[in-house]
Order: structure tokens, then sequence, then C-alpha cells
């Protein structure tokens, strides 16, 4: 029998215990590194193709026709941030969505990126 726990959200609402590692297949740390900030877009796909998809894949897929960050996937998704970032980079890898990574070391931010992360917090 599977025990189950209140909703993250304080609804009530009984989530399983192990979903989180059922999703990501134990695995706790992506292939490579992806900051909270990496913005993520998904590919145009056909919805006999999403039929494909995992839950999880097939919500990652929707959510970022829009560009969302990684940190608002997972706030999205009500997943911890390392269950995200393990199924985003899992999905970068099998080519279903675009990372777009920072590029901190150069000194300078990136405005367009800060723009559209404040559009996206202003968004929640």
């Amino acid at each position: 029998m599977e025990r189950a726990v209140r909703g993250a959200d304080g609804t009530g609402d009984d989530e399983p215990l192990f979903r989180p590692y059922a999703m990501t297949g134990g695995r706790v740390e992506p292939r490579y590194h992806l900051a909270m900030e990496t913005l993520v877009s998904s590919y145009a796909m056909p919805d006999s193709d999403l039929a494909l998809l995992t839950p999880e894949q097939e919500s990652i897929v929707v959510l970022c026709r829009s560009v969302r960050s990684v940190a608002e996937i997972s706030a999205l998704l009500r997943v911890p941030l390392g269950v995200a970032r393990v199924l985003v980079a899992d999905m970068a890898d099998e080519n279903l969505v675009r990372l777009h990574q920072p590029r901190l070391n150069e000194g300078q931010p990136d405005l367009h990126m800060l723009e559209r992360v404040l559009s996206g917090l202003r968004r929640l």
C-alpha cells in the first residue's frame, strides 16, 4: 500500500512519498549543471507525439511553449528543484527541450535574459 502525505500547497490533497524518486529513477543530480535561472523552451510537437511522453515530460513540454526558467518549472509542477533539474536535463538530452544557459562568466549580465526572468516573476 502506498503511503501519502498532505499536499505541499496545504489543500490536503494526497501526494505519494516516493513520487519524486520515481520520476527521476532515483537520481538526485542532473547529468550536467543546470542553474535555476536556466531558461527552457520546447520544440513544436504534434499532440500525437505528446502521448508518447511521461506525464511529467508532457507537462514540461506544454509549460515551455513559453520560455520558462528551471525554477518556474519546479514551482509550477510542484516538484523539488532537484527533480526539475534532472527531468529537464534528461529531456534536453532527448531533444525534447532547448536550454538557454546564462553566460555568467562573461562579466556582464545579459539584459534580455534578465528582462525575461523579471517578466516570468511578474507572471507568478
